[in-house]
């Protein structure tokens, strides 16, 4: 069981380190964010130079470069939204009295530009794995993405525990976009999905015919499909979750708006 149990933990290290790095910078003051996005930057096409030098490499270190890669290249996505260098063409608080698609078509204008900016990292990686047999980082990039998509899409819709206090000050205005509510049609269908997709990707780690380095690639996805899907049952279940990340908070709660049961701010 080592060789399942070790790419696991280091999935699991490696998701809960990077996100609480990412937490730890976008958290600092205003005037360190450009010099923290230029090392993110460079550390951005130091991954995509591995994915690709990697991309004909399948052993087992092949996968765990990849893997890694795929994440700081995520990483990427996080800061330069999150810090406010890549957002959309209106990142503003919605009118009050905006509902259904108005309300949704408010929310994408605010990361618009983020959108692409994941679809061209994407884009990026399916280049340079194209036709090669390590296409971990393909994968992982793939998922980040896909589950990425579906928390947003069920805060939108409303859950439970909005997690506010990760927003760092300066995007406070998101706040209005957040919906608590006890349930929303989306969330079955998206912990259904998730752990339909790790169950298979385990299962497919297990099996007898996986060679080695195949099952470490594997190993790697189904603990990242595990987590992502354990990330959305934190936005219900109730339960400190953001404990997890005290050490990369500030230890104050980010002065975002009220929001009602509805999704309305507050006045």
């Amino acid at each position: 069981m080592g060789a399942y149990a070790a790419p696991a933990l280091y999935a699991v290290l490696l998701w809960w380190s990077a996100t609480g790095l990412v937490l730890v910078l976008q958290h600092l003051p205003r005037p360190t964010h450009p010099r923290s996005m230029v090392a993110a930057t460079a550390a951005l096409a130091a991954a995509l130079w591995a994915i690709g030098a990697v991309a004909d490499d399948e052993t087992e270190t092949g996968a765990y470069i990849g893997f890694t890669a795929a994440v700081i290249v995520w990483g990427w996505q996080e800061m330069s939204y999150y810090m406010g260098f890549v957002s959309g063409p209106k990142p503003a608080a919605c009118a009050p009295n905006l509902r259904g698609v108005d309300r949704f078509l408010a929310a994408l204008a605010t990361s618009l530009w983020h959108e692409f900016a994941i679809l061209v990292g994407g884009l990026a990686i399916l280049c340079l794995t194209w036709g090669q047999g390590n296409r971990v980082a393909l994968w992982t990039y793939a998922l980040l993405a896909l589950m990425n998509a579906s928390a947003r899409l069920n805060l939108f819709l409303g859950v439970r525990n909005l997690h506010a206090e990760f927003l760092p000050p300066h995007l406070g205005y998101l706040a209005c976009y957040l919906s608590r509510r006890p349930m929303n049609p989306l969330f079955p269908v998206s912990v259904t999905l998730g752990t339909a997709v790790t169950v298979q990707i385990a299962c497919a780690a297990l099996g007898a015919e996986a060679m080695p380095e195949t099952a470490t690639g594997l190993s790697l996805l189904a603990a990242l499909a595990a987590l992502a899907t354990l990330e959305h049952w934190f936005l219900m279940l109730p339960l400190p979750s953001a404990a997890l990340w005290n050490w990369s908070l500030p230890g104050r709660t980010a002065p975002v708006a009220e929001v009602r049961e509805t999704g309305v701010p507050r006045e």
